[in-house]
């Protein structure tokens, strides 16, 4: 497998996402608005741009965006200079970026009726996932697409999922952020009860991962440090995932719900806690620092 691809968006994911495909042997060569993005990438002996212009060419086989939000997957799709516009027909298009399903439809919409094939893939696994390549991969596309996309995602991810047509990985994305979302408040609430309650939160914590009370923040990704080497409450919550983007992910969510009627109180709350948690200019922060602010101040209580 040796494909030329042209990578967009190299960000905290991005990046390493690019690395994997560079490593397994693909030609890449990425762009980012971000100067000190590109700055990284270069570190990883990643091939930088500095325009979509220099980026996409005939030679380019596959492209791979990875944007914040739809309005940037749009405009890099749909706009004046649109991919769509400019790359051969034989061309896959890979979207692993997390945005509205209706922006996703109309992006694979366009595609389709050019005649080049397109997915939309976005990723669950944060920054630690995506450096490790065990990222779980979220697809909506044709079958013939999926199966021509596949090598390359198993290149960046571990678990890879045909979830349908175009917009069927966004929303498979969305449903599975609102879980999230909730149950990291939820293990939040959880460990700091244990700890207003005087209990050895490390035990505590290693009953939860065993009974019924675990979930993904409470064996994998954990609110509170001293925990599981590795997780960002370990860090300082450098974010992996950062509490702005799950902020959006719980948006996205509530306005589907919405959408299609469906009452959704949980997916609810947690947008007003994340929300007020960003307003007060934590937004770059991983979100799982939605811990300290949750159970009445219980950071008073360190951990040994």
């Amino acid at each position: 497998m040796s494909e030329k691809i042209a990578f967009i968006g190299v960000g905290n994911m991005g990046n390493p996402m690019a690395e994997n495909l560079l490593k397994a042997g693909n030609k890449i060569k990425v762009f980012d608005v971000s100067k000190d993005m590109l700055a990284k990438a270069k570190k990883k002996n990643l091939e930088t741009v500095d325009s979509i212009e220099d980026l996409i060419n005939h030679e380019i086989s596959i492209v791979v965006t990875m944007l914040p939000e739809g309005k940037h997957s749009k405009e890099i799709y749909l706009g004046d200079s649109g991919i769509i516009n400019k790359v051969q027909k034989n061309c896959l298009l890979i979207d692993c970026s997390t945005i509205d399903i209706e922006t996703s439809k109309e992006i694979g919409k366009a595609a389709n009726d050019k005649g080049i094939l397109m997915i939309d893939a976005p990723v669950s696994g944060g920054v630690m996932g995506a450096q490790k390549a065990t990222l779980n991969i979220m697809v909506g596309g044709s079958k013939e697409a999926f199966d021509k996309a596949l090598p390359f995602l198993k290149v960046m991810g571990k678990n890879i999922y045909h979830a349908g047509e175009i917009g069927s990985g966004n929303g498979a994305k969305i449903c599975n952020n609102m879980s999230l979302g909730i149950t990291m408040i939820a293990a939040s609430e959880s460990l700091m009860l244990a700890k207003r309650l005087n209990i050895d939160i490390k035990k505590v914590h290693e009953i939860m991962k065993n009974a019924s009370g675990n979930s993904w923040p409470i064996s994998v990704y954990p609110p509170l440090p001293g925990l599981i080497d590795g997780s960002p409450s370990n860090n300082n919550y450098k974010p992996g995932f950062s509490a702005g983007m799950m902020n959006k992910d719980l948006k996205l969510a509530n306005e589907c719900a919405k959408n299609v009627s469906a009452d959704t109180p949980l997916g609810s709350m947690a947008l007003d806690i994340y929300s007020k948690f960003c307003e007060e200019g934590n937004s770059s922060k991983d979100f799982s620092a939605i811990s300290k602010v949750i159970g009445g101040n219980a950071w008073d209580y360190p951990i040994e």
